[in-house]
């Protein structure tokens, strides 16, 4: 189930995301940018529990979140948007997958995996591309191993061969991107796409 961000400065982001002439430390900003978006469009959803406060003035019965959040980000290229969930959600536990593009058969060989307890939690899949599918739906069956339930996958740009993929394993979770791009090219990159997300953040 796609989701797409839907903000003008979401389009601004994503348009000198796109830009080539954008060097690593402007792109490394506008990750952290369309992060925070992104971050705040794939929580909509989280529970909250009852709260009495008293303010300076009178009692307050508001809402606290009670939804135990995990972050799960594929690396590399999904460290620059870690930063935009942790500022906003300080008790977010945080696991790590490793997944690395093979760029003759652009097939993900997994070669890390360390995650917290997932089970009860609320699990945010990190990717900043969603092209073949492939990476998302090895890093769902391992969080789904593992205990998790109640899953997302969050990114960036979306190709509809991706979203694809993860619909195939399952229709219901949900797919939070900025942006769904036309088509993958003859060797899975998207279009128009940005490039290799990993090499531009980094600059490598």
């Amino acid at each position: 189930m796609l989701h797409l961000l839907n903000h003008p400065l979401g389009a601004h982001i994503i348009t000198h995301l796109r830009d080539r002439t954008t060097k690593p430390v402007t792109f490394r900003t506008l990750t952290y940018q369309i992060g925070l978006l992104l971050a705040l469009e794939s929580t909509r959803d989280l529970r909250v529990a009852d709260a009495v406060v008293e303010t300076p003035l009178e009692t307050y019965r508001g809402a606290i979140l009670s939804d135990p959040l995990v972050l799960v980000p594929i690396l590399r290229a999904a460290i620059g948007l870690v930063q935009p969930f942790t500022d906003l959600f300080p008790d977010v536990s945080i696991g790590y997958v490793g997944l690395e593009r093979d760029h003759e058969t652009a097939i993900a060989r997994n070669y890390y995996c360390k995650l917290p307890r997932l089970t009860g939690r609320r699990v945010l899949i990190v990717d900043p591309m969603l092209a073949t599918g492939g990476s998302a739906v090895q890093a769902i069956h391992l969080v789904q191993e593992n205990g998790a339930e109640n899953l997302a996958v969050v990114c960036v740009v979306a190709a509809p061969e991706g979203v694809k993929a993860v619909e195939t394993v399952d229709q219901t979770i949900p797919i939070f991107a900025a942006t769904l791009d036309r088509e993958l090219n003859s060797q899975k990159y998207i279009l128009p796409g940005l490039g290799d997300y990993g090499d531009r953040l980094y600059g490598t």
